[in-house]
């Protein structure tokens, strides 16, 4: 079996050309991990984010409450993938504290889309509010059809 930096060959939309999902070695391991580590990060890791195209822009939208926008990153990468990424630190744990239950997820994420042809990567804009962050891709405009006329010739 081969290994693949974009998991088992899935995606998380397998009508999406575009989505890629980044492989996640711990994958699978779940009862063998420790699950105070496995559990928390793998949730995190798994960040939804919406992707919706409009008639102007491409909009991306991750819900990542409790992070600042310090903690998350958008790049582009060789040139037309979209990379968001961040961490989310688990919280620290004092000698005398007792928990009853750790349901918040904790750790790293990366999330990667390859961009279509019409993006205007060098005008991307990432916005966060409120947990959400919102990053537009602008479109470029489809190029309408020429039509030329042709002088027909004859008697």
């Amino acid at each position: 079996m081969a290994l693949s930096l974009f998991g088992n060959g899935r995606r998380s939309n397998v009508f999406d050309p575009f989505s890629l999902d980044v492989w996640d070695p711990f994958q699978g391991f779940g009862p063998l991990m420790n699950s105070s580590t496995a559990g928390d990060t793998s949730a995190f890791a798994q960040t939804r984010i919406d992707w919706k195209e409009t008639p102007e822009a491409h909009v991306f939208k991750a819900d990542l409450p409790g992070l600042k926008k310090e903690e998350v990153k958008v790049e582009l990468e060789e040139g037309n993938v979209l990379q968001i990424s961040g961490e989310r630190s688990k919280e620290q744990e004092e000698k005398n504290d007792k928990w009853h239950r750790v349901e918040r997820s904790s750790g790293k994420f990366v999330r990667r889309f390859r961009l279509p042809d019409n993006a205007k990567v060098d005008q991307v804009k990432a916005a966060m509010e409120n947990g959400v962050l919102t990053v537009t891709v602008p479109k470029a405009p489809e190029p309408k059809p020429q039509v030329k006329s042709i002088d027909i010739s004859g008697a």
